[in-house]
């Protein structure tokens, strides 16, 4: 039995650990519009950075990686992309810009779940479809041995499963079954044990994850990679996930050890956001200096991406601004153009 149908059949007694995370999220989101008042031009770099990471860490959970160089060309550029790995992470920025630009307005839908798989699955055969073939959860160790973690939903019940999660995903709010934030981990944890793709769960797990936070007026995603907290605290994702997917088919499961897990991230990201924003009355004098700093511990060439990176608090703009002032003083030269720009120091 799913998890939510489990919680529309027999309430709960709410852990207070979940309880206290609910409190402490509540009181993040309503502090989260003064905060994203304070300085558009840090946001829009906060805003950057997240889609870079959450673009890179959700493909590098599932083993999917690319060049450190080029992430800046894939995500933000639009030369030819070079082999399928690059195509599922700039599919992923994709699906990110679709959930970031439609937010509340885009349903969690069928249609919108296999519309997001097939964005950051790019062109492979059965990118926007549903599983054709039976597949488990295989765990593989060291020396050739596998085991199976945890038995799918077969692939001729997946259709009829995923109708049945979204329609009780709708019903959950509108019933208030249980608290939205709980509802959106157990839809969380019901996707994942349905697993209805052949390949791309865990992405469209976390895409949707976003998609629904923002559904429920938490935006701190727009601004701080989930994806990248999640990648962070890997082996206790994997964890809490199988510790809540035992007994799932008989709907004698354990739900709290994710549902907690999934709290714990978003609180993670917002105690992140307002570490972030929390000193935007720094003097702009302070970021050239940071922008300076970080270009002589950089190599003598270096991509404008990398500087980037390692500015993640400073926007764009103000980046350009102090590589122009510095070419001016003669201090570095671009030996490249364009949005993935190579530039070279001249002098110390």
């Amino acid at each position: 039995m799913m998890t939510l149908r489990q919680f529309s059949h027999t309430p709960e007694a709410i852990p207070a650990s979940t309880m206290w995370y609910i409190a402490d999220l509540s009181e993040s989101r309503g502090k989260q519009e003064l905060f994203t008042r304070r300085s558009p031009q840090r946001l829009e770099a906060l805003r950057e950075h997240a889609l870079i990471e959450s673009a890179v860490s959700s493909n590098r959970i599932e083993g999917v990686t690319i060049d450190e160089k080029r992430v800046v060309t894939v995500i933000f550029g639009k030369p030819p992309l070079r082999d399928r790995d690059e195509e599922e992470i700039r599919g992923y920025r994709d699906a990110l810009n679709l959930i970031h630009q439609e937010g509340r307005n885009l349903s969690v839908s069928e249609d919108t779940i296999l519309r997001l798989h097939r964005l950051c699955r790019g062109e492979i055969w059965d990118a926007g479809k549903y599983k054709e073939k039976d597949g488990d959860i295989i765990e593989k160790y060291a020396g050739g041995r596998s085991r199976v973690r945890f038995r799918t939903v077969t692939a001729k019940k997946t259709p009829r499963s995923m109708a049945e999660l979204v329609e009780m995903w709708d019903r959950c709010l509108v019933e208030q079954w249980v608290h939205p934030l709980i509802a959106l981990a157990a839809f969380n944890l019901d996707f994942l044990c349905i697993h209805p793709f052949r390949d791309g769960n865990g992405r469209v797990s976390r895409l949707l994850m976003l998609l629904q936070c923002y559904h429920l007026g938490y935006e701190v995603g727009r601004y701080i990679s989930l994806e990248r907290l999640i990648e962070e605290s890997k082996e206790r994702y994997y964890e809490t996930l199988e510790q809540s997917s035992v007994g799932w088919h008989e709907g004698k499961h354990d739900p709290w050890p994710y549902v907690n897990y999934v709290l714990y991230t978003m609180k993670a990201a917002y105690q992140e956001f307002e570490r972030r924003t929390g000193d935007m009355t720094a003097a702009h004098g302070a970021k050239t200096e940071l922008v300076i700093s970080e270009i002589k511990k950089l190599p003598a060439r270096f991509h404008y991406g990398d500087l980037a990176s390692v500015c993640p608090d400073v926007s764009r703009p103000t980046i350009k601004r102090v590589l122009a002032r510095l070419r001016q003083a003669g201090k570095v030269e671009c030996v490249k153009a364009g949005r993935d720009a190579i530039w070279e120091k001249k002098g110390s």
